[in-house]
């Protein structure tokens, strides 16, 4: 579990598993502690890299602005460090829009991709401006999370569905961690970065097989998204499942599809 000088930061990283390589990128605010279940479910199948984000984590926080550019070099950075001159790739989220940056920017890297609950920006569509929710009072910000995260949550769903108040729960279990300030800062650059992505008219560079999925009842990542960004990469697949931005822990299916498509 090292951490290593790249890119100019010190970036901390985490590797596991035996198969084909994997790259996994994580989500706004996500560290490899808070989604390591995630990651390393993928560690049966594959010899999984993830890292620590620019601002997050164990990872340094440079002053900003950060840009998706850096993101994606930080990234290139580590795959330099493994050794790996390709892999396959996974992106969840703000991952994903991490992973379009860095396949569009160095598509022969790229063996295979999957991009989860996410938004290619610019006239493709931007995911929720998530910059403007952290801005706002708890007690009004708390609504509207809950109805983005899935736009069928209500306190009656969640009382009838209690898989789907877990995930709630899980949520906002993360966003309730007691922060530094200077975490705080790394998380505001990180939405920052976010709110410029942009790939819309640079998706046709992205040459591997690639797979879509999204939640059909997504509010962060909606759906027309993903639909764009699988009719800008040639060959792309889309696959919709019930659920919303957490459709992988909410379809039993979800899982096994991103799974078996990586392994090709």
């Amino acid at each position: 579990m090292p951490t290593v000088g790249l890119n100019g930061i010190e970036i901390y990283y985490e590797r596991r598993g035996h198969g084909p390589r994997l790259l996994f990128f994580n989500g706004s605010g996500a560290t490899l502690t808070s989604s390591g279940p995630l990651i390393w479910s993928f560690a049966d199948r594959f010899d999984v890299a993830a890292h620590d984000q620019r601002g997050l984590g164990r990872t340094s926080i440079p002053p900003g602005p950060y840009t998706m550019a850096d993101y994606a070099a930080d990234a290139a950075a580590l795959l330099d460090h493994l050794g790996w001159k390709t892999c396959r790739v996974i992106g969840v989220s703000f991952g994903g829009m991490v992973a379009q940056e860095f396949a569009v920017t160095w598509p022969d890297r790229v063996e295979r991709l999957a991009l989860l609950c996410t938004s290619p920006g610019g006239s493709g569509g931007a995911s929720y401006p998530l910059h403007e929710l952290a801005d706002l009072p708890a007690d009004a910000r708390a609504p509207i999370a809950l109805h983005i995260l899935d736009t069928r949550f209500s306190p009656e769903w969640l009382a009838e569905h209690p898989s789907d108040r877990a995930i709630v729960d899980l949520m906002a279990a993360r966003a309730d961690a007691v922060r530094t300030t200077d975490q705080l800062r790394g998380e505001r650059e990180q939405l920052t970065a976010r709110r410029h992505h942009d790939v819309s008219q640079r998706l046709s560079a992205i040459t591997c097989p690639t797979l879509v999925a999204c939640g059909r009842y997504d509010g962060i990542a909606p759906m027309a998204n993903s639909e764009f960004i699988a009719t800008h990469i040639r060959g792309a697949e889309l696959r919709v499942y019930e659920g919303g931005h957490a459709f992988f822990l909410q379809d039993p299916r979800a899982m096994v599809d991103v799974t078996d498509f990586l392994a090709g």
